[in-house]
């Protein structure tokens, strides 16, 4: 494949009450990735083709999986959402799921997931924006990204231990402080977008939609 090629991804942004305000799960990318080196980010990456394949115990909010549907293919919703709970497993351990059993065996990359004994579950993602990397990237993604309350997590949300090793220095930063991390700048835009749904658990009004091509960098709602 092409590394350039642009690829649907998920992002996932976790956020709980701290002693400091608000506070949302973030980690620090390696020196020597492709993608983003150095910065600070959300947990998220590429959706694989097994990610379709996934079931998810609950979806979202009926309205966040109309958006979600609206400008895609057919089985990318599914796909989408179950992406952001794997990355967020691969990247930081933790889980969104709920206790079952899986109806087949887990296809390679959910495999540690499913030993947990937890069916994963897209209950209480909220669809909050959507943004296409600009061309000349050296990867080029497609992402959708994802507000949740640490409360959906399963077990202990400060444990890191199960992480894969993409991310460092995992830690729960309170929204007042995050912009003096090495933020890429999409995250920022982003940081700002979902500051006013930390209140509540209902849909927002409209998600961004940044579309970045030769032609057009600009920005839309998706109601």
């Amino acid at each position: 494949m092409d590394k350039s090629q642009l690829r649907d991804a998920a992002t996932i942004i976790l956020y709980r009450a701290g002693v400091n305000g608000v506070e949302v799960l973030m980690g620090q990318r390696g020196a020597s990735a492709a993608f983003m080196p150095n910065k600070f980010v959300f947990p998220g990456g590429a959706v694989d083709a097994v990610d379709a394949e996934v079931p998810l115990a609950c979806g979202p909010d009926p309205l966040c999986a109309a958006r979600l549907a609206a400008e895609a293919e057919g089985g990318l919703v599914p796909a989408l959402l179950a992406a952001a709970i794997r990355e967020l497993w691969e990247e930081t351990g933790l889980i969104l799921g709920v206790p079952g059993d899986w109806p087949r065996p887990a296809p390679k990359g959910w495999r540690g997931f499913a030993a947990t004994g937890h069916l994963p579950s897209a209950e209480g993602l909220r669809f909050v924006y959507r943004a296409v990397t600009p061309p000349g990237r050296p990867r080029r993604f497609d992402a959708r990204f994802f507000l949740a309350p640490a409360s959906r997590v399963a077990g202990d949300v400060d444990d890191f231990s199960r992480a894969e090793d993409e991310l460092s220095l995992l830690q729960w930063i309170p929204l007042t402080k995050a912009r003096s991390f090495d933020l890429p700048f999409i995250t920022e835009v982003v940081l700002g977008e979902v500051a006013g749904l930390t209140d509540h658990e209902a849909p927002p009004d409209g998600v961004p939609f940044v579309k970045n091509d030769d032609l057009v960098a600009g920005i839309r709602r998706l109601r």
